[in-house]
């Protein structure tokens, strides 16, 4: 049955127009590469965030993009990588991590506190970070909808309020992540709260 919803949630999004309203409608979830298929790194972490919570911080890696499953496999293992052993987090920073290719990837998935954002909103946030640099170019389409959609999966399994607010990560930190011109979408989106 998850996978024939996961299948739904797809095909409602390939809907111009439609997709978006529907997915959030659905109480399915879009298929999120679990941590083990992308080779992730035992996680050493153990906070758990109090759900749901209210805020979703958008953010971008600011690194390479990956535009296939191999190289976003790749690049998620490399942003691991550096969070774990350089900067030496417990695991990736963010709770999910979203890839040119359309796919989400769990990082710390819906249940634990995140390093992305500091102290004051990490444990009230998911962080979702997009693996590329959007200060002069966008992600494409594919990537957008792999975000909405898992936002609509967040409220469907009760780790988001349905009333949650997107924040850009550079209105909690002082960077320019997102990006310009991802902070620019989701300044669209209906749940964008300057």
């Amino acid at each position: 049955m998850a996978r024939l919803c996961a299948l739904l949630a797809w095909a409602l999004l390939a809907l111009p127009g439609l997709g978006e309203k529907a997915i959030e409608e659905e109480a399915c979830c879009g298929p999120i590469v679990p941590r083990k298929e992308w080779r992730a790194l035992p996680s050493e972490c153990a906070r758990e965030l109090a759900l749901p919570v209210r805020y979703v911080v958008v953010s971008h890696t600011a690194g390479s993009p990956c535009d296939t499953p191999a190289l976003c496999l790749q690049q998620a293992q490399n942003v691991q990588h550096y969070h774990a052993r350089t900067q030496g987090y417990c695991d990736v920073a963010y709770n999910f991590l979203i890839g040119e290719d359309g796919l989400v990837y769990e990082g710390r998935g819906w249940k634990i506190k995140g390093d992305h954002s500091g102290p004051t909103w990490n444990p009230r946030a998911i962080g979702i970070t997009f693996m590329g640099n959007y200060m002069e170019r966008s992600p494409p389409p594919r990537a957008i909808r792999a975000a909405k959609s898992l936002l609509a999966c967040g409220v469907a399994q009760g780790a988001l309020i349905p009333n949650y607010e997107v924040k850009g990560h550079r209105e909690v930190q002082q960077t320019l992540s997102p990006g310009d011109r991802l902070y620019e979408i989701i300044q669209e989106w209906p749940h964008y709260k300057e």
